[in-house]
């Protein structure tokens, strides 16, 4: 299944990419596989993971205090936010 990022979970990638790059590149190339390897498990199964309003999910990013928020549609995987999990819980929900 196709992941499609929202414009700003992908500011929220490159952001936080940027943020953990500036303290190490390793560890935000470590950053950037774990998503990754978030992706791959939701993309693997969908439903697996905790619910949130609007019919959205959010999977734990290991290792990191973020979580992606997707939702499922018909033909892809939409990436909603990569939130800090200690901050503004719902700040998303405006971009369903």
């Amino acid at each position: 299944m196709q992941v499609v990022f929202h414009p700003s979970a992908q500011l929220e990638l490159n952001d936080t990419t940027t943020y953990y790059d500036s303290i190490s590149r390793k560890l935000g190339d470590n950053f950037v596989d774990a998503v990754d390897r978030t992706l791959s498990r939701i993309t693997q199964f969908p439903d697996a993971w905790t619910s949130m309003p609007l019919n959205a999910r959010r999977s734990r990013v290991d290792g990191f205090p973020y979580g992606v928020v997707y939702r499922i549609n018909d033909d892809c995987i939409q990436v909603l936010a990569i939130m800090h999990l200690q901050r503004q819980p719902n700040y998303w929900t405006e971009r369903g």
